[in-house]
């Protein structure tokens, strides 16, 4: 099964360090950072986990929360959870799902043979409160994903989502937008009180609207 941008992310139930979850259920009305990690007790996944403890007010702000998996037992999740406490210093509050059996792994395409056939890759998907997959981001084992970019991508399409903007290369909160092709100047000039700047008919760049 190839999960697309615009698919409805597969429902399932599973177990978790939090209790059992219905994964739509689960989601809400919440934005959600959902990624697998390799193993559990493995350095790089400790980093990783922890560093997401500490994104848990930044995250609400955005209204998202994080769930993770691997193809681990809860039992394993519970012990491993207070290594990554002790050693990133911070308290793991999202669910850890219990996959021994990579039926959900399966589903959402995080086991690639040829990277490594015995874990889990180090996949994110971001879903929206329509249970919409909405990014995908595929990392081998062997490198840390950079989390703050994840933070990017969220604020990028809660914002164009709400504004006939796209946002350009490298943006950050607060930096300038580009205007989509498909609005006119004439519609643009009463979308975008602050102005823009026409570089090309097809570059028009203007303020973060609701900033």
């Amino acid at each position: 099964m190839s999960l697309l941008l615009g698919d409805t992310a597969p429902d399932f139930e599973a177990e978790t360090t939090q209790g059992k979850i219905s994964f739509h259920d689960w989601i809400g009305d919440d934005w959600v950072v959902f990624f697998s990690h390799p193993a559990d007790f493995t350095p790089v996944c400790t980093t990783e986990l922890g560093f997401t403890a500490k994104l848990k007010d930044q995250l609400a702000e955005r209204g998202a929360k994080a769930i993770v998996i691997s193809a681990d037992g809860l039992e394993d999740h519970k012990k491993w959870i207070g290594d990554i406490e002790e050693t990133q210093g911070a308290k793991v509050e999202f669910p850890l799902i219990a996959d021994p059996d990579r039926k959900v792994a399966t589903l959402y395409n995080m086991i690639h043979p040829k990277a490594d056939p015995k874990v889990t890759v180090r996949a994110v998907y971001v879903i929206d409160p329509n249970k919409k997959i909405r990014a995908s981001i595929i990392y081998p084992p062997s490198a840390g994903r950079n989390f703050n970019e994840i933070l990017r991508l969220i604020d990028s399409m809660q914002l164009t989502d709400n504004y006939k903007v796209a946002t350009p290369v490298n943006w950050e909160q607060g930096d300038d937008v580009i205007i989509v092709p498909s609005v006119s100047d004439e519609d643009a000039d009463k979308l975008f009180p602050k102005g823009y700047t026409k570089v090309k008919p097809y570059l028009r760049v203007t303020p973060q609207p609701n900033k």
